[in-house]
């Protein structure tokens, strides 16, 4: 089957930092189903592990955790899909990844894919929509239809994670939603995703929020670049807020947190299938409540851009747009062609 992969860890403007390949079919475990890919997305962590990681026990990595495909078929003790279904995921970081023309994945984090959306329109949503709402309901313990009165800041909220979190918490809470962005472009579409202010972290958080009548908040989602606003974070929260990251920064001195009886929390949504939780199958759940909200008009998808069929040239485009820090929303790449 056709596939994208690549041998060694390299930059992007590598020649062979993605390649197209041929792999053997994949078959699925007992709890597994196989799915035709038909679309699949782009997100950081594709850039972060092809930049660092090596093929383990098998001759090239295949990246790619967004997926919406068919199922082609079933393990033998899979029961909560059929061949036929339509479906969505973003999968497990310890398997390979779904940029192949077929895929195995663990049916317990698998949802149904909206029948309101096409095929590139939903493969922008699993791993984003997965992490923000990990991050908003069980991180930072937001309750449902509840924050009245209180605000939240999303740092980031032009990219992947923050383009559905800001709906989120706008449609199913009572917060105030406050995102960052830093282009006109990306300053519009934050706001056209229905958050309530929108301001520049290019600028001084707490005068930015000072200015909008908010000076300080409650709850604080930082995206990107969270050890350089950190102690800008720290400032902007409120007493006993909570701060939750998803990135990587080198260090964060999180005794800055004391004086405030804040909290710090990290949300990675690969957590539970990685190590296997007894609550995995929390992650097919969450998928077919987005579903829902989505054909409820709810939520929208988040797709930015579409970059064609899924080929090697195509997905080197998609990591080197996301490693400019300028991508709106999320890259979408759709078939694999004859």
């Amino acid at each position: 089957m056709k596939a994208v992969g690549y041998q060694t860890p390299s930059p992007i403007d590598a020649a062979d930092a993605l390649l197209d390949i041929e792999l053997p079919e994949p078959t699925p475990g007992p709890r597994d189903l196989l799915v035709d890919v038909h679309a699949v997305s782009v997100n950081p962590v594709d850039t972060k592990v092809r930049r660092s990681a090596s093929p383990d026990g098998s001759p090239y990595k295949v990246l790619g955790w967004d997926v919406a495909g068919v199922v082609r078929a079933v393990g033998a003790e899979a029961t909560l899909f059929k061949p036929g279904d339509r479906v969505w995921y973003a999968g497990s970081i310890a398997r390979p990844g779904g940029n192949s023309e077929r895929h195995v994945v663990d049916e317990r984090i698998v949802g149904r894919m909206p029948r309101s959306l096409d095929f590139a329109q939903a493969a922008a949503l699993p791993l984003t929509a997965i992490t923000a709402w990990e991050l908003l309901f069980d991180r930072l313990g937001v309750a449902r239809d509840g924050g009245e009165g209180q605000a939240l800041l999303v740092v980031g909220a032009a990219g992947g994670v923050g383009s559905i979190l800001v709906q989120l918490a706008r449609r199913l809470t009572r917060l105030k939603v406050i995102g960052t962005a830093s282009r006109e472009e990306t300053r519009q579409w934050v706001a056209s995703l229905g958050a309530h202010a929108v301001v520049d972290h290019r600028q001084p958080l707490s005068e930015a929020l000072v200015a909008i009548g908010v000076p300080q908040v409650d709850y604080i989602a930082s995206l990107t670049h969270s050890g350089s606003h950190f102690p800008q974070l720290v400032e902007a929260l409120a007493p006993q807020g909570r701060i939750g990251l998803i990135d990587d920064p080198d260090s964060l001195d999180a005794r800055l947190l004391k004086r405030k009886s804040a909290s710090l929390h990290w949300e990675f949504m690969f957590a539970r299938p990685l190590f296997g939780t007894p609550d995995m199958i929390e992650q097919h759940r969450l998928l077919d409540t987005v579903a829902d909200l989505v054909d409820e008009g709810v939520l929208r998808t988040t797709m930015g851009e579409h970059f064609g069929r899924i080929d090697a040239a195509n997905l080197k485009r998609a990591h080197a747009l996301l490693e400019s820090g300028r991508a709106r929303g999320k890259i979408v790449l759709e078939g694999f062609g004859a």
